[in-house]
């Protein structure tokens, strides 16, 4: 193996680029779904505080 062919080949994209890469490209449906997913998790969150609230006594 030559140092020829090492230097010459490149490594692929990491994820984070690629996701990066993508969420420029589609603009406003990728902000739209991050924030159903936004919304999503905050209301998960909520419900579970709500039914997990402690019952004090009167």
């Amino acid at each position: 193996m030559s140092t020829d062919s090492v230097a010459t080949t490149t490594p692929p994209p990491s994820f984070v680029k690629q996701a990066m890469r993508n969420m420029v490209r589609k603009g406003s449906k990728s902000l739209f779904h991050f924030g159903l997913t936004a919304v999503g998790f905050l209301g998960f969150i909520v419900l579970v505080a709500w039914l997990g609230r402690p019952t004090l006594p009167q």
